[in-house]
């Protein structure tokens, strides 16, 4: 861990809040220096989002870490994260659970990302290049499901992949203008409970959906 990781981990995340030590250690092992584009490099650090490729952008890193928390996971959980992005948030929960499966609809940061995070010595995760809408059906169910894009309201493909007792953590608004971050629990009836976290700003949710 570096002393630009270990003050980012204390000044932006531990001191806003987040407490899981599985989710405080992923934060701290994972270069996040690694993901960012070679030109802002010198705020690989910084309590922002960032730009990368395909005009999308890697999250804040107090954001990827109160939404992994979210999760609740453990060594035993298998996770589904739509949007691969830079792969950032997809090392942070690799370095958590079992299994990742991430899916990424542009060609382009699907191949990067994958580049990186094998570069990097992940094992645990399955990429897929395709519209995160629809999930990954034939690797559910999930104990828990990621999305780190918008859609203006949650994709019903993703709810019936997410296993009892599993939650999700969706940002869920309009392209232009507030969006809420959303946590879906599926309960035993086969419903679930929605409950509404904070105010958020994501890239939309982009496919044929």
């Amino acid at each position: 861990m570096t002393l630009a990781t270990k003050i980012m981990v204390e000044s932006q995340i531990k001191s806003r809040g987040v407490v899981d030590p599985l989710v405080l250690a992923a934060m701290e092992r994972v270069p996040r220096v690694e993901f960012v584009l070679e030109e802002y490099k010198q705020f690989a650090h910084a309590d922002c989002p960032l730009p990368i490729e395909a005009g999308q952008t890697i999250s804040q890193p107090y954001m990827v870490a109160a939404m992994t928390e979210m999760l609740q996971l453990g060594p035993e959980s298998r996770v589904l994260e739509i949007g691969t992005g830079c792969g950032y948030q997809s090392a942070v929960l690799a370095e958590i659970v079992s299994h990742l499966y991430t899916v990424e609809i542009v060609p382009t940061l699907a191949q990067s990302a994958k580049s990186t995070l094998t570069r990097l010595g992940y094992r645990n995760i399955s990429f897929k290049e395709g519209d995160g809408y629809y999930g990954w059906a034939e690797n559910a169910p999930f104990d828990g499901i990621i999305v780190t894009a918008a859609p203006t309201e949650v994709p019903a493909p993703l709810i019936a992949q997410l296993q009892v007792g599993g939650k999700m953590i969706i940002p869920v608004g309009p392209n232009s203008g507030i969006q809420y971050l959303h946590t879906i629990e599926k309960l035993e009836d086969g419903g679930i409970r929605r409950t509404n976290a904070m105010a958020v700003r994501f890239v939309p949710l982009t496919g044929d959906h």
